[in-house]
């Protein structure tokens, strides 16, 4: 893991700040069309996908290819409408209110084939030297959506 004191003390470039912006949205577009090979090309090659606070991890394009075929799989009609994003030289940390229909199993969850309801906050790492983003850190709120 990256020493706080450097991600604090990284400078903000302009450049910089607008690959981070472009690739976010272009991770977000990717996810949109459910588009797994799009969603790779935004992410190193050592990605790591992980639910905070569970013991569920994934590493690499494969378990990126993984965590969202469970997702997208478990709620075919996900939808995240997003509420907040910060970006900056350290990465995106984005929150958003999530539903969708819960159709397969995922995770410790068993299918229940109704709507659900929930928010997440999303912290994508940026690799500067990778210009990509190291995965994906999910924090998840099961409580209703901020009206």
């Amino acid at each position: 893991m990256s020493d706080v004191r450097e991600l604090l003390g990284r400078p903000v470039d302009p450049s910089e700040y607008e690959a981070i912006r472009e690739l976010w949205k272009q991770h977000s577009k990717a996810e949109e069309r459910r588009d797994l090979p799009g969603l790779l090309a935004t992410l190193t090659e050592d990605c790591v996908y992980e639910i905070v606070g569970t013991e569920h991890v994934w590493h690499g394009h494969e378990g990126a290819a993984r965590f969202y075929g469970g997702l997208l799989g478990g709620f075919p009609d996900i939808d995240f409408q997003l509420t907040d994003i910060v970006i900056g030289p350290q990465g995106v940390c984005e929150a958003a209110d999530v539903t969708g229909t819960h159709e397969q199993d995922w995770l410790d969850c068993t299918a229940s084939g109704e709507r659900v309801a929930f928010r997440v906050v999303i912290f994508f790492p940026w690799d500067r030297d990778a210009r990509l983003f190291k995965g994906e850190s999910v924090h998840v709120d099961l409580r209703r959506p901020r009206s």
